[in-house]
């Protein structure tokens, strides 16, 4: 996935947890604490999606907004704790395209991120893996043009693992990204899942790797 994101937040614990979180689903995160500096980042590199807090220090969202817009019309959104009318009008006049206020869920962001992206184009609605085709608009999976019919939390699963292919995700992130934060489901709700998703894909590239969790391999 070519998809490079720029993040502007400067609460440190924040901007990581985002940062991680990101970088997990697959994009590539260019992460700054500053608008000066942020501004610098988007007129020099090519971003799919630009992410801005509104209070940063030197340069602050709306104007970072403003500035960003003379540009381009890459995706914009706005990931603020003034929650109150004025701003997010102030922010959608100057042109955001979506707005989210702190405290939020972090798949909440994701999925709004994801949003974004699929809106702009910059994600192809069809994402390939060996002979797997999946379409998460549909919720649809061909395996060499043959149909796989998967629940929806299978299909969730193996989606995050072509997102994530060749890196070894454990049972805790699975949990946690398809389940959620508040999730009341164990390891042991992830090993039913994969055991029959592994029984309804046509080749073994679910592998397990011991004490640490799963990968998929072509």
């Amino acid at each position: 996935m070519d998809i490079k994101i720029l993040l502007v937040e400067d609460d440190v614990n924040i901007n990581h947890t985002v940062s991680a979180f990101l970088t997990e689903t697959g994009y590539a995160v260019d992460a700054c604490s500053d608008g000066n500096e942020a501004l610098t980042k988007f007129y020099d590199n090519s971003y799919q999606l630009a992410i801005l807090d509104i209070m940063l220090p030197s340069m602050n969202g709306h104007e970072l907004l403003k500035e960003f817009r003379k540009l381009n019309n890459t995706p914009i959104l706005m990931m603020t704790a003034l929650s109150d009318d004025e701003n997010q009008i102030r922010a959608f006049d100057a042109e955001a395209d979506d707005y989210v206020t702190k405290p939020f869920k972090i798949q909440l962001l994701l999925k709004r991120v994801e949003a974004l992206l699929r809106r702009s184009g910059a994600l192809s609605k069809d994402i390939h893996f060996g002979k797997l085709v999946l379409t998460p608009e549909d919720y649809r999976v061909l395996y060499d043009s043959f149909e796989i019919s998967l629940t929806l939390k299978e299909f969730e699963i193996l989606l995050l693992f072509v997102q994530n292919q060749g890196k070894t995700l454990s049972h805790e992130t699975i949990l946690t990204r398809v389940w959620g934060y508040d999730s009341e489901g164990t390891e042991g709700t992830v090993h039913t899942h994969i055991k029959n998703l592994r029984a309804k894909l046509p080749e073994n590239i679910i592998k397990t790797v011991r004490g640490v969790g799963h990968r998929l391999e072509e």
